[in-house]
């Protein structure tokens, strides 16, 4: 009795294991991620509309037909990057990822207080070389660390009735993703 239940333990343990492994490398493994997806779509370091999704065609999984979406594919080794981004009427949303798919900053019109959402992507080495100007608070430069040279940055604006789509991507249509020179 004691030998079975040795054997049942030990046959969980090991599934535990195994289960475990493969949900963290399955990530790391995974050839085609949003990165990859994007990647003959989109230039570097422009803002592209993607096309609404359907039922049988939807270029990223679980996209959400009430919004309107944007993407920049970001590449930070020439010099930091200054994304302007419009708000529309009702939400807009702007979300930072790595290129391993990873999120690590979101932002919204709320958060942003303004006509539009302004800010800085720039690695910490770029950060660091950034100079202090007395007369520039951190409320008047919103400046963002990205942990890689390389990832996404999606926006989002919501049209809540299917007739003020075009306004959702309209909003859109104004953002700019656009290097800022290494000075």
């Amino acid at each position: 009795m004691i030998r079975a239940v040795l054997w049942i333990l030990a046959a969980i343990l090991l599934g535990g294991i195994v289960h475990l492994s493969t949900v963290l490398a399955v990530p790391q493994t995974a050839t085609q991620d949003a990165y990859a997806r994007l990647a003959p779509l989109t230039p570097v370091n422009a803002i592209v509309p993607l096309a609404p999704p359907t039922a049988k065609d939807a270029v990223m999984p679980f996209m959400d037909p009430s919004f309107a979406s944007a993407v920049c594919r970001y590449d930070l080794t020439r010099g930091s990057l200054k994304l302007i981004a419009p708000v529309s009427q009702a939400y807009t949303s702007v979300t930072f990822y790595t290129r391993k798919s990873i999120a690590y900053y979101a932002i919204n019109d709320r958060a942003a207080g303004r006509h539009s959402i302004e800010l800085d992507l720039m690695t910490p080495e770029q950060h660091a070389a950034v100079p202090e100007d007395e007369d520039v608070t951190a409320a008047d430069r919103l400046i963002i660390e990205s942990p890689s040279t390389m990832g996404l940055i999606v926006l989002r604006a919501l049209a809540p009735e299917p007739g003020l789509m075009a306004m959702a991507r309209q909003a859109l249509a104004g953002a700019t993703c656009s290097i800022q020179p290494v000075q």
